[in-house]
C-alpha cells in the first residue's frame, strides 16, 4: 500500500522581495511539517508552483491546474500536482497621483492587485485526475466557505487514503467533503498508464513529425515542447515516454521547464523538456534541440543535425498502420461505391491503439534479439550481456545509424537488465515479441488483419488502465461559475498544523491496520518465451548450397597444405584467397582449420606454416569491417594452435604472425568473445553429462550440403540453450539449501575467474609484439584512406583508447606498460561484472606484469630465431636508369607496385599478361620517383616493369588500406599511394622488411623535395650555386604568397591609422616605393624596383567606370632594395629575344621611339624597359605610335589590375586587324573600398582622374584609328559575318547578300539577327540602343526596332570581358568599341575540374557501380567544357578578324591565365607560323612566358605555394591545341607527341624554362639571358639526340637536338602548300576527343619523355635482352607496356631508318632524315589546286558553322539571357517509372502516385509538377546547347562522343567487383553471348520498391544475369554477377506492391553480397525454373 500524497504544500507571493511588481514565491504551509523517512521533500518547490513567475496581475483570472515531475537524486520521478488561484491584494502607489509619468518598464501599481497562490499535492504516484480532484475540493470548501475544516481534508488526504499496488483492487475513499471518489491501479505497473495523452500528441503533431520526436528519443538527441499549455506539456511528455514503451528514458526529463531555470536547455546531455511559449526567442538560439511546437504543430530539426530514422520497412509498416488507425477513411476514399465507413475509435480506445502499434515496431525492431544474449552469471543474480554485433549481423542491418545508437544508449542497456533473465514476471512485450515474426507473415500486408491484431493489444493495453469494468458514480464538490470573479473573496484561511498532524497520524494507524489483514495475490515468475532467432537456418543452408564449389576448393586446399602437397596447394591458393571474400567460405575455413588441430596436425613444417598464416591474415582482413568478429573468434584459439619448430626449444605460434589487424586491439570483441566462453563453460557446469557429449554435432557435414544434415543440426544446435538452462536453474533457485547455493555461486565465480586468467594469457599472446623493440604494430582504420602524408599513425580512433585514465594502449615509448594497462582494463570490466571476488581481481592483477615479462623473454628467442630463417627469394632490385646530372636520395626500399583503376595492367576484360600487382623496388632521385620490378605473375615475371613520374608533379600522397591481392604471398594491410599531374598513380605497399620508419622516412623525404624552399633546389638548377642575396630575395617573395601574409605586410601596416586624421608621415609612406629613375642593372645580386606610387591622398581615375576606382595596393609588391647602376639592360640585349623578333617579323616596330619612321602606326615601346609600368609584363611591348611612354606609365597602367595595360601582341596581315591583350579594367576590392574612406576628393585628384580617362580613350581611339574595318574581304560567299544571318519579314532593310547556310540557325535565328545588327549599329551598346541619343546611319529610327546593317556600324574594336566589369563601362566614351561580357574558366573551377579528370582517367580503384563509367565521370569532370569555352572563344576572335576586319582585345581576369590561354590559341588559328616547331616556341615564349603567366605559382613550386593546389592552365591550352591537330593534321608540323612532350615537361621542373612567374623574376635570378646551348656544351652525337652526361637546361635546346636526329616531333602528313592560313576548328563537345596523354601507359621505360631513359631502358643488356625492335623481328606489343608509337613504326620513320642503315652499310655518310625529307617531292603539290563541290561545301558549312558559334557568343554576351530566352513547352505528361520534379527534387512517380500525370517539356524534357510550373526557370535547357551539337538532343551517350583509340581505351568496365574478371563493358554487346536461358521477370526495385517488368537473360559464359528493358532491346540496363550468390530460393510469402493476379508461389528471391533482389515469375512451375537454371550455373 502506498500513499496518495506525500505532501501537501501552500505556497504563495513572497510580498518581502517583491520589486516592480515581479517577485518569488515562498512555502506558507507544508504538511506534514517533517519529512517521511521513505520520501524527502523536495526543495525549489515554488519555482514549479509558478513556471513562468510569481508576477502580480491587474487582473481576475480563472484557477489553474498543471502537474510537473520532479526527479529526486535516485532518478525517481514525484508528481508536483498544482492549483493556482488569485487573492486580492491592496497596494500603495509608489508615486504621488498627481505624477502622471512613470517609469519605463515598470508595473502600473494600481490600489487592488491580485497575487498568486498555489496548493500542491507532491506523490510517487501518477493519478492525474484524482489529483485535480482533491485539489478541486480543497478549493471548493475554501472559495464556497464550506462547513468542513480543511485540517481534516488535508489530513485524510495525506494519511488515510492508500493506493494498493498494480494488480490491487478498485479504492473507494472520500477526504471528508461528501465526496465519493475511486481510483483504480492498473493490472501491470511495469506498462506505462497514457490515458489519452498519446491521441492528443498526434492530433498535435501528425504522424510523420512524432515518428521523428521518437527517433530523436531513441538516439539520444534533445527534444524540448513549447506550448502556452502546461498541462500540454506534461501530456506531450508522457504519451512520448508511453510510445518508448519498453524503452525507459534514462536521462533528464522535466516536463514543465521554471523560467528561473532556462540555462538548463543548454546541458550537453540529451533531455526531453517543456517550457511555456513565451519562451520562444530564447528557444530559437539552440542549435542541437529538436523543438515542437504543439500549438502549431511545427516540428523543428536543426539542418546540421543528422536525425537517424528507423529502417526504411520498419518505417513504411508503421506509417502505414498508424495511417489505418487515425485515418481508417482514407484507403476507402477514391472508390467509387466506398463501402460504410468504419466509426472512428474513441479517444481512449484510439490512445491504445496507436501504443500497440509502437509495441509491434519495437518488437518487430527487436525481433530476435533473446538469441544475442549472453549469460555469464546465473547465481545469486543472473548477470546478461547482449551481442550488438551479432545482431546487426543476422539482422542485415550493420550499417543502419539508427539502430546502432538505439542498442548502444543506456535504455537499451536498462531493456536488456530488466528483460535478460529468462525466469520472471512477463508481460505484453514478452508474447508480442515472441510471436511478432508469425504474425507478420499472417498478416501479409492486408488491412483487415492488421486492424483485428492491434485493436487485440490496444483491448489489453485498456484493460490494463480500466480493469474493472463496472462504473462507478463519484462526486466531486465544485465552486460555483464564476466564482473567482467575486469582488469580496476572503484569503485562504491558516491551517492548524497540529490538527493536520494528528489526523495524519490517525490515519496511518489505521492504514498500517487494514494492509496486514489485506493480502494482495502477486504476480508469479514464469519462462519468457525465446521467440525467433535473429538468423535464418533456411537460409543459412542454401548460403551452403550455392558456395558447395568455393567449399570443395577450399578443402582440397587446405587438405593438400596439411598433407605438405605444397605445389598443389598453390595451384588452387589465388582461387581460395578470392574465395574468402564470402563470409560462408571464411567460416569454413575456421572449421577446416580446428578440424586439422584436432587431428593433432598442429606442428607444422616452415612452408606448410606460411600458407596457413596466410589463410589466416586473409580471413581476418575479409572480416575486418563485420562487427561480429565470428572469424576472429574462430581463429583465436587456433593462433594458440598452429606452430612451427625454428630450433630446439624454440617454437614459434601462428599468433606471432597475426597480430597486424585491429581486431585485436578491440575492447569490444575480447569483452564479447570472453562471454561467450564463458556461457559454454556455465551451460556445461549445469548440462548433464550425456546431453554434453552430443551438444553441438561436427558443422564440417555441412560442407556436403545435405538437407538431411543440416535438418538434424538444427535440431540440436537449438536443443537446451544457455538461457532455458539459466530459467531452470533460477527456477529451482529458492528450493535449494543455503549449502547447494554457496557450492553453485562458488562454481559459477571460478568459472568466470579461470577464464579471465586464460583471456589475459590470450591477450598477452595477440597484444605482445614479436619484436618487441619496435613497439605495438599500428592500428589501422577500416576506411579506404587514413588520411595524407601529415597524419602520423595511431589507434586514437580504435578501441583501445582508454578514455577514463587518458592514456593510448598504443604507446611506442612502452609497449609492454600499454599491453598491461589494456589487459587490466579488460580484467576490472570482465570481473567486475561477472562477480569475481576482490581477492582473485588483485591476484589476477598481480599476475599479469609477470605473464607479459615472461613472454617478453619468450618472444626474444623466437624473433632471434626466426631472423636465422632461409629468406624468401625474392626477385634482384632492379636498379633504375638516371638522367645526366640525377642522383638517388633513397635506395630501392622493396615494396610492389599494386594495380590501380586502369585495367590495362591486370590482364582483365582486355587482355594480355597480368603485369600488376610487380615486386620490386620505390627508388626516390633528385628528379623522379621509380619503381621498377618484375610480374608477381609467374606467366609474365620474364618482364621489367617500370613506373615513374617526376617528383615535382606530385599532387597527393597519402596511405590507403587495401584487401588481399593476388600472386602476393605476403599480408599487406597498408599502401602508399601517389599521385602525379603528369596522369601517373603509384600504390606501394612496401615489403614486410621496409619496417615503418622507413616509410615514414620515405613519405618526408617525397614531400621535402616536392616542395623545396625555393626553386634553386630543384632539379633543373642542379650544379648552380645560389647566394644568400638569391635565397634570400626568393623567400622574401614566398613570404606574400598567400593574401593573409601580403595583406599583413601591406594594407595592415597602414590601417591602424584613426580616419579623418592627416598623417604626419604621409610623404615620407608615398616615397618610399619612389627609387631613382637610373639604368636597370644585370640582376645577380640585386632585385628590381617597383613603380612610383603617386600620393595616397591622389583618387582614381573612373577610366572605364562611373565610379571612382581604387588601385588595390595588394597589386603592387613592396621592394626595399636597390640596384647597382653597373652592366644595365638595354633595348639592344633584348633584341635576340624570341618575342622582340616575333614583333619585327609582323611588322609592329622596332625598338626606341627615335627609331620609329613617322609612317608606322606601331612601335616597340620601352616603357616597361625597367620593369616599372608592370612586373609581370615583359621589357618590350607594341603600342601604337601615337601613344606616349608617359601616358602609359602615368595614366594607362593605373586603369588595369596588376598594371597590365593593353598590349599588341598579333597582327592580321591582310585585315590589318590587331590583337590586345591585357588584364581586366579595375574594380573596387574588399581593400579598394577601404583605402576609398581615406581617400579625398581634392582638386588635384580630379584633374588626375580626367587626366588617365582622356588617356584610355586616347589608346582606344588609337586602335580603332589603325583598324581599317572592312576594307580587306575575301569574295567567298560566307566570309561575312552577316551572310549566316536569316532576313526576316520584320526587318524593313535588305539583308546581306550570300549562299544559305546549310543548317538554319533554328527558332531563334531573327532575334539573333535583330541582335547582331543592333550591336553593330550602335558601337557597342545593345539593341536600339545609340550612342549620343543620335539615330542611326541607315536611315531607320530607332523607334521602328529594326536597324539596316551597313558596314558603317562595325565596331573596329571588339572588348571581350568579364561580366562584372563589362556592366559599368561608359560606352560613349569609346566610339567603335564593343564590349562584350563573356563567361570565362576560373582558376579555382579549372583546379576542381582537373581533379576530378585525373581520378577519372587514372583512378585509384576499378569502377564498381555499374551505373558510374569511365565516360560518365569524364562528363562529370566539365573538361571538355572548358576546352570548349576557350576554342569558341578564341574562334570568336579569328572571325572578328579575319572575316570582319576588326580588332580584339581579350581583358580577363588578371591577363595571365585564361587570357594567355585564348590569345596563344587564337594566333594559332590565323598564323600558320606559330604551327610549326619553331613557331609553337616562339609563341610560347611570348604569350606565356614573356607575359608573365604564373608557372611557379600555378605548378606549386616551392614550399610557399603548397596550399595553392595545382591549376593546369598550361596544359588546358595544350590540350586545345590537340583538338586543333586532330581536326586538322595536315596543317602542322609537329605531332601529338610534341604536344605530350611540352605537357610533361612544364611541369616536370627538368628544364629552366618554366620557372618563375614573369621576365622580371627571370632578369632577377639570372636566367632570362642564359645560353644554353653555349652553357651545356657541344651536343652528343647519340641517336636520339641527347647529350653525354650533360645536362641541357632549356626544353627548346633539348626538342632541337632530338628533331635534329631523328623525326620524333615531326608529322608527316604536315603539307604546307595546300593548309589554311586560317583555321576553324569545330568546338562542339561531339568532335572534342579525350587526350590520350591522359590514359596512356608505358610500363616498360616508365616514361617516353625521357628520351636518355627510353634508350637505356630499350637497350639490350643482363637485365633487358632484348633489344630494339628491327624489321625483321616478331614481337607481342602490348598497350600498356609497350610504346606502340615507338615499337611499331610508321613507314615514313621505317623507310628513313632504313636508307641510313644502308648508306652507312655502303660506307657512305649518312645524311640527316630532315635533309632527306626535304629533297623528296611532295606528290600533293600536284593536286594542290584542284578543288570538288563537295570539298568546298564541306567548308564553306564548317566556316558556317564556326561563324554562328560566334554570333552566338557576342548576342549572349550583349543581351545576357534576354536574347536566348525561350519559354518551355509544357504537356501533361504521364510517369509510369520513378522521376523526380527539376525543380523542388520531390517525387513525381512512387508506390502511391502510379500514374501520376505532371508536366513535361516538350523541348527539353523539364520534368515538374503542375504546382511547380510558374516557378521554374524561363529559360529552356534546349536553347543552351549549340544548334549543331546535337548530341545531348539525341541519346548519344558520352560513350559515343569521346572516340579514343582501343589501346588507350582506359578502364569502362564498370560492374567488376571481384577478381573473377568478367567482360561487364559496353562493348560486349558486339560480342556473341551465351543465352543459357531468357524470358520475361517482375522485378522488384531498390530504391522505391516498385515493380517492373524487364527481360532477363541467364549468360553461363559471361556468368552474369542481365535484364533489358524488353525483348527487342540490345543495350542491358543492368546485370548480376552469379560469384556473388549467396542464396536463391522461394519466398514464404506474397511481396506487397505485386501485380494484381499475381500468384503468391511465383516469387523468389535471390540474395548477394550487396542486395536482396525480388522477383515475380509468371507461374510457380516458372519461378522454379529460373532457380533450376541459375543454380545450375553456379
Amino acid at each position: 500500500m502506498t500513499r496518495l500524497a506525500d505532501y501537501f504544500v501552500v505556497v504563495g507571493y513572497d510580498h518581502d522581495k517583491e520589486r516592480s511588481g515581479s517577485g518569488s514565491g515562498k512555502i506558507i504551509h507544508r504538511f506534514p511539517e517533517k519529512d517521511w523517512d521513505d520520501v524527502p521533500f523536495h526543495q525549489g518547490l515554488e519555482l514549479f508552483c509558478q513556471p513562468g513567475g510569481w508576477d502580480l496581475s491587474s487582473q481576475r483570472t480563472q484557477p489553474s491546474f498543471f502537474v510537473s515531475v520532479l526527479t529526486d537524486i535516485e532518478a525517481d520521478r514525484h508528481y508536483c500536482a498544482c492549483l493556482t488561484f488569485h487573492e486580492t491584494v491592496s497596494m500603495t502607489p509608489k508615486k504621488p497621483d498627481d505624477v502622471e509619468t512613470e517609469e519605463e518598464g515598470g508595473l502600473v501599481h494600481h490600489t487592488l492587485m491580485f497575487a498568486p497562490k498555489s496548493i500542491a499535492l507532491i506523490s510517487r504516484l501518477d493519478y492525474f485526475e484524482t489529483f485535480r480532484n482533491c485539489l478541486g475540493i480543497i478549493y471548493t470548501v475554501y472559495i464556497e466557505s464550506m462547513n468542513v475544516q480543511l485540517e481534516s481534508i488535508i489530513g485524510n488526504l495525506l494519511g488515510s487514503v492508500h493506493i494498493p499496488p498494480p494488480g490491487g483492487p478498485q479504492v473507494r475513499f472520500s477526504v471528508g467533503a461528501g465526496d465519493r471518489q475511486s481510483l483504480q491501479p492498473p493490472l501491470n505497473g511495469a506498462i506505462p498508464v497514457s490515458r489519452n495523452t498519446v491521441a492528443m500528441l498526434f492530433q498535435q503533431l501528425g504522424i510523420h513529425n512524432v515518428l521523428c520526436l521518437f527517433c530523436a528519443a531513441l538516439t539520444d538527441n534533445k527534444i524540448l515542447f513549447h506550448s502556452s499549455s502546461y498541462s500540454r506539456l506534461t501530456d506531450a511528455s508522457t504519451a512520448l515516454l508511453a510510445i518508448l514503451f519498453p524503452l525507459k528514458y534514462s536521462y533528464v526529463y522535466i516536463p514543465v521547464l521554471p523560467n528561473a531555470l532556462m540555462e538548463v536547455l543548454s546541458t550537453p546531455t540529451p533531455f526531453i523538456m517543456g517550457v511555456h511559449s513565451s519562451n520562444k526567442s530564447e528557444i530559437q538560439e539552440l542549435l542541437d534541440v529538436v523543438v515542437a511546437d504543439l500549438d502549431s504543430g511545427y516540428l523543428s530539426i536543426p539542418e546540421h543535425l543528422n536525425l537517424p530514422m528507423l529502417p526504411d520497412h520498419i518505417y513504411n509498416r508503421a506509417h502505414q498502420e498508424l495511417t489505418l488507425v487515425l485515418s481508417p477513411d482514407l484507403q476507402n476514399a477514391d472508390c467509387a461505391f466506398p463501402p460504410p465507413t468504419p466509426s472512428p475509435s474513441l479517444q481512449p480506445m484510439l490512445d491504445k491503439e496507436i501504443r500497440a502499434i509502437f509495441m509491434r515496431l519495437f518488437a518487430e525492431l527487436f525481433m530476435g534479439y533473446r538469441s544475442c544474449l549472453t549469460i555469464i552469471r546465473i547465481h545469486p543474480e543472473p548477470v546478461i550481456t547482449f551481442h550488438k554485433g551479432l545482431f546487426l549481423f543476422e539482422r542485415g542491418l550493420s550499417g543502419d545509424d539508427f539502430l546502432q545508437k538505439v542498442l548502444g544508449g543506456m535504455s537499451f542497456q536498462t531493456f536488456v537488465q530488466e528483460r535478460g533473465p529468462p525466469f520472471r514476471i512477463c508481460d505484453m512485450f514478452d508474447e508480442i515479441s515472441a510471436n511478432i515474426q508469425e504474425t507478420l507473415l499472417q498478416e501479409g500486408r492486408k488491412a483487415e488483419r492488421i486492424i483485428k491484431n492491434v485493436q487485440d493489444i490496444a483491448r489489453h493495453l485498456f484493460i490494463n488502465e480500466n480493469p474493472n469494468p463496472q462504473p462507478y458514480s463519484q462526486k466531486i464538490p465544485k465552486p460555483c461559475d464564476g466564482a473567482f470573479t467575486r469582488i469580496h473573496i476572503p484569503t485562504f484561511p491558516r491551517i492548524d498544523c497540529v490538527r493536520v498532524q494528528e489526523v495524519i497520524d490517525d490515519g496511518v494507524k489505521k492504514a498500517s491496520m487494514k494492509a496486514q489483514l489485506q493480502t494482495i495475490r502477486q504476480p508469479k515468475s514464469q519462462f519468457v518465451p525465446y521467440g525467433p532467432p535473429a538468423g535464418n537456418i533456411t537460409a543459412q543452408r542454401n548460403i551452403i548450397n550455392n558456395n558447395a564449389r568455393r567449399l570443395e576448393v577450399l578443402r582440397t586446399c587446405v587438405n593438400s597444405i596439411f598433407e605438405n602437397k605444397i605445389l598443389d596447394a598453390r595451384k588452387t591458393f589465388p582461387a581460395v584467397l578470392r574465395s574468402l571474400k564470402s563470409r560462408v567460405v571464411r567460416n569454413a575455413l575456421t572449421r577446416e582449420l580446428s578440424t586439422h588441430a584436432h587431428q593433432n596436425r598442429a606442428m607444422l613444417e616452415s612452408q606448410q606454416f606460411d600458407l596457413i598464416v596466410r589463410l589466416m591474415n586473409c580471413a581476418l582482413q575479409e572480416d575486418a569491417c563485420s562487427e561480429e568478429h565470428a572469424v576472429a573468434t574462430a581463429l583465436l584459439p587456433l593462433t594458440a594452435s598452429f606452430c612451427r619448430k625454428l630450433c630446439t626449444g624454440v617454437i614459434q605460434f601462428a599468433y606471432t604472425c597475426v597480430q597486424d589487424h585491429p581486431v585485436w586491439a578491440s575492447m569490444q570483441f575480447w569483452q564479447a568473445t570472453f562471454y561467450s566462453d564463458v556461457e559454454k563453460n556455465i551451460r556445461a557446469l549445469y548440462l548433464p553429462p550425456d546431453e554434453l557429449k552430443a551438444d553441438k554435432p561436427d558443422l564440417n557435414e555441412a560442407f556436403t550440403a545435405s538437407p538431411d544434415v543440416v535438418r538434424r543440426t538444427q535440431g540440436l544446435l537449438y536443443d537446451k540453450s544457455a538461457l532455458e538452462i539459466a530459467a531452470e536453474q533460477i527456477r529451482i533457485w529458492p528450493a535449494q539449501s543455503e549449502e547447494e547455493r554457496n557450492e553453485m555461486i562458488s562454481n559459477e565465480e571460478s568459472t568466470v575467474f579461470s577464464q579471465a586468467i586464460h583471456y589475459a594469457n590470450r591477450m598477452v599472446y595477440m597484444r605482445v609484439p614479436l619484436d618487441i623493440s619496435k613497439g605495438i604494430k599500428n592500428v589501422f582504420s577500416h576506411e579506404g584512406e587514413s588520411g595524407s602524408s601529415n597524419i602520423s599513425q595511431s589507434i586514437g580512433g580504435s578501441d583501445s583508447l582508454d578514455g577514463e585514465s587518458g592514456f593510448e594502449e598504443g604507446d611506442s615509448s612502452d609497449p609492454a606498460g600499454s599491453v598491461i594497462r589494456f589487459i587490466s582494463k579488460f580484467v576490472d570490466k570482465v570481473c567486475s561484472e561477472g562477480g569475481v571476488t576482490a581477492e582473485h581481481q588483485k591476484s589476477l592483477h598481480q599476475m599479469i606484469p609477470g605473464v607479459v615479462a615472461m613472454h617478453i623473454e619468450t618472444l626474444e628467442a623466437v624473433n632471434k630465431e626466426s631472423k636465422r630463417l632461409p629468406p624468401i627469394k625474392k626477385p634482384k632490385i632492379l636498379k633504375p636508369a638516371l638522367l645526366p646530372g640525377e642522383e638517388l636520395v633513397l635506395a630501392g626500399l622493396r615494396g610492389y607496385l599494386l594495380p590501380d583503376g586502369r585495367e590495362e595492367g591486370t590482364g582483365g576484360n582486355l587482355g594480355g599478361p597480368q603485369l600488376l600487382p610487380a615486386e620490386g623496388a620505390v627508388f626516390l632521385t633528385t628528379y623522379r620517383v621509380v619503381f621498377k620490378g618484375t610480374p608477381c605473375d609467374i606467366q609474365a615475371c620474364e618482364q621489367v616493369v617500370i613506373r615513374s613520374f617526376p617528383i615535382t608533379a606530385l599532387t597527393k600522397e597519402k596511405k590507403v588500406s587495401i584487401s588481399n591481392t593476388p600472386h602476393i604471398e605476403q599480408y599487406l594491410s597498408e599502401a602508399v599511394q601517389l599521385r602525379a599531374c603528369t596522369f601517373q598513380l603509384m600504390r606501394i605497399a612496401f615489403d614486410e622488411e621496409v619496417n615503418q620508419e622507413k616509410i615514414e622516412h620515405f613519405r618526408k623525404t617525397v614531400n621535402r623535395y616536392r616542395y623545396p624552399p625555393s626553386v634553386f633546389s630543384m632539379f633543373a638548377f642542379n650544379g648552380v650555386t645560389t647566394t644568400n642575396t638569391m635565397l634570400q630575395t626568393h623567400k622574401q617573395k614566398d613570404k606574400t604568397a598567400t593574401l593573409r601574409k601580403f595583406a599583413s605586410r601591406t594594407f595592415l601596416r597602414g590601417s591602424s591609422r584613426k580616419p579623418g586624421l592627416k598623417n604626419k608621415q604621409m610623404s615620407r609612406k608615398g616615397q618610399k616605393y619612389v627609387l631613382p629613375g637610373e639604368p636597370l642593372a644585370v640582376p645577380r645580386r640585386a632585385t628590381l624596383p617597383k613603380p612610383p606610387l603617386q600620393d595616397l591622398t591622389d583618387s582614381r581615375p573612373n577610366s572605364l567606370y562611373e565610379e571612382d576606382d581604387i588601385i588595390d595596393e595588394s597589386e603592387i609588391e613592396i621592394q626595399t632594395s636597390t640596384l647597382k647602376a653597373s652592366d644595365t639592360l638595354s633595348a639592344d640585349k633584348l633584341m635576340d629575344r624570341p618575342y622582340v623578333q616575333d614583333y619585327q617579323r609582323l611588322g609592329l616596330g622596332s625598338p626606341g621611339s627615335t627609331r620609329q619612321k613617322s609612317t608606322e602606326p606601331f612601335r616597340i615601346s620601352e616603357v616597361n624597359l625597367h620593369y616599372n609600368v608592370c612586373r609581370s609584363y615583359p621589357a618590350l611591348v607594341v603600342v601604337p605610335s601615337t601613344v606616349a611612354d608617359e601616358s602609359i606609365r602615368k595614366s594607362l597602367g593605373k586603369c588595369h589590375r596588376q598594371s597590365r595595360f593593353p598590349a599588341i601582341t598579333w597582327r592580321h596581315p591582310r585585315t590589318k586587324a590587331l590583337l590586345l591583350r591585357c588584364s581586366g579594367f579595375h574594380g573596387k576590392g574588399v581593400m579598394g573600398m577601404m583605402k576609398s574612406q581615406v581617400v579625398q576628393n581634392t582638386s588635384t585628384g580630379t584633374s588626375t582622374e580626367t587626366t588617365r580617362s582622356i588617356e584610355q580613350e586616347k589608346y582606344f581611339q588609337s586602335i580603332v584609328a589603325n583598324t581599317p574595318v572592312g576594307s580587306h574581304h575575301n569574295t567567298d560567299s560566307l566570309v561575312s559575318l552577316n551572310s549566316v544571318l536569316t532576313p526576316t519579314s520584320e526587318a524593313t532593310g535588305s539583308p546581306p547578300q550570300g549562299s544559305e547556310s546549310p543548317r538554319k540557325v533554328g527558332g531563334g535565328s531573327s532575334a539573333i539577327y535583330r541582335a547582331m545588327t543592333g550591336i553593330r549599329g550602335s558601337g557597342g551598346k545593345g539593341m536600339n540602343s545609340f550612342r549620343g541619343g543620335q539615330q542611326p546611319e541607315g536611315g531607320q529610327d530607332a523607334k521602328d526596332g529594326a536597324v539596316m546593317p551597313t558596314s558603317a556600324h562595325k565596331a573596329a574594336l571588339y572588348v571581350f570581358g568579364e561580366k562584372s566589369q563589362m556592366k559599368a563601362i561608359k560606352t560613349e566614351n569609346f566610339p567603335k568599341c564593343d564590349f562584350i561580357p563573356c563567361d570565362f574558366n576560373e582558376v579555382r573551377h579549372v583546379k576542381a575540374s582537373f581533379k576530378k579528370l585525373m581520378r577519372a582517367c587514372v583512378s585509384s580503384a576499378p569502377l564498381t557501380d555499374p551505373e558510374v563509367s569511365f565516360h560518365k565521370l569524364v562528363e562529370d569532370t566539365e573538361w571538355l567544357l572548358q576546352i570548349q569555352n576557350i576554342m569558341q572563344l578564341a574562334g570568336a576572335a579569328v572571325d572578328l578578324m579575319d572575316i570582319q576586319g576588326s580588332s580584339v582585345m581579350i581583358s580577363m581576369e588578371d591577363g595571365s591565365d585564361f587570357t594567355s590561354q585564348v590569345v596563344a590559341l587564337t594566333q594559332v588559328l590565323l598564323d600558320p607560323y606559330y604551327r610549326t616547331i619553331d613557331g609553337f616556341r616562339v609563341l610560347v615564349e611570348k604569350e606565356w612566358l614573356a607575359f608573365g603567366h604564373k608557372f611557379t605559382h600555378r605548378c606549386n613550386h616551392t614550399a610557399a605555394h603548397q596550399g595553392s593546389g595545382f591549376a593546369p592552365i598550361f596544359l588546358q591550352f595544350l590540350d586545345a591545341v590537340h583538338q586543333v591537330v586532330n581536326q586538322f593534321p595536315l596543317s602542322f608540323e609537329f605531332n601529338q607527341y610534341f604536344l605530350k612532350f611540352i605537357a610533361y615537361h612544364y611541369c616536370s621542373a627538368r628544364f629552366r624554362n618554366f620557372f618563375f612567374d614573369s621576365e622580371c623574376e627571370r632578369f632577377e635570378y639570372g636566367t632570362l639571358f642564359e645560353d644554353s646551348r653555349t652553357k651545356s656544351g657541344k651536343i652528343g652525337e647519340r641517336g636520339d639526340g641527347t647529350s653525354k652526361g650533360i645536362q641541357i637546361k632549356s626544353l627548346w635546346d633539348y626538342i632541337d637536338s632530338i628533331h635534329l636526329k631523328t623525326p620524333l616531333f615531326y608529322n608527316f602528313l604536315y603539307a604546307p602548300s595546300i593548309r589554311d592560313c586560317v583555321l576553324r576548328p569545330y568546338s562542339d563537345i561531339a568532335n572534342l576527343r579525350i587526350w590520350d596523354y591522359y590514359i596512356n601507359e608505358d610500363l616498360r621505360t616508365g616514361s617516353t619523355y625521357d628520351r636518355e631513359v627510353v634508350t637505356k631502358a630499350t637497350e639490350p643488356n643482363e637485365e633487358n635482352e632484348e633489344g630494339p625492335l628491327l624489321p625483321t623481328d616478331r614481337r607481342i606489343i602490348n598497350g600498356c607496356y609497350d610504346n606502340i608509337q615507338e615499337a611499331q613504326l610508321d613507314m615514313f620513320r621505317w623507310l628513313l631508318e632504313e636508307m641510313s642503315h644502308l648508306e652507312t652499310d655502303l660506307c657512305h655518310f649518312p645524311m640527316k632524315w630532315k635533309f632527306v625529307w626535304e629533297k623528296l617531292e611532295s606528290p600533293m603539290e600536284l593536286q594542290s589546286t584542284r578543288t570538288t563541290a563537295a570539298s568546298e561545301m564541306v567548308k564553306q558549312h564548317g566556316t558556317s558553322l564556326h561563324k554562328k558559334t560566334t554570333i552566338e557568343i557576342l548576342t549572349k554576351g550583349k543581351e545576357g539571357s534576354k536574347s536566348q530566352t525561350q519559354p518551355h513547352h509544357f504537356e501533361t505528361h504521364s510517369y509510369v517509372t520513378p522521376t523526380y520534379c527539376d525543380y523542388c527534387q520531390h517525387l513525381l512517380w512512387g508506390l502511391v502516385k502510379q500514374g501520376y500525370k505532371g508536366m513535361k517539356c516538350s523541348e527539353c524534357g523539364y520534368n515538374c509538377h503542375d504546382k511547380c510550373q510558374n516557378l521554374v526557370p524561363k529559360q529552356c535547357g534546349k536553347v543552351k546547347i549549340s544548334r549543331e551539337s546535337s548530341f545531348r538532343q539525341s541519346q548519344t551517350s558520352m560513350e559515343d562522343v569521346i572516340r579514343v583509340t582501343p589501346q588507350s581505351t582506359p578502364m569502362i568496365s564498370g560492374g567488376q567487383t571481384t577478381p573473377t574478371y568478367y567482360d561487364h563493358s559496353w562493348q560486349s554487346a558486339q560480342v556473341s553471348e551465351t543465352r543459357t536461358h531468357e524470358g520475361y521477370l517482375w522485378k522488384r526495385g531498390a530504391l522505391l520498391k516498385g515493380w517492373k517488368q524487364r527481360w532477363f537473360v541467364l549468360d553461363s559464359t559471361k556468368h552474369q544475369l542481365r535484364y533489358y528493358e524488353s525483348k527487342e532491346d540490345t543495350h542491358c540496363k543492368g546485370f548480376i554477377d552469379l560469384s556473388e550468390i549467396e542464396s536463391l530460393q522461394l519466398s514464404a510469402v506474397a511481396l506487397p506492391g505485386a501485380p494484381k493476379k499475381a500468384e503468391e508461389k511465383a516469387f523468389f528471391d535471390l540474395k548477394t553480397i550487396r542486395r536482396v533482389y525480388n522477383f515475380l515469375a509468371d507461374s510457380k512451375d516458372h519461378a522454379d525454373e529460373w532457380i533450376n537454371k541459375i543454380q545450375e550455373c553456379l
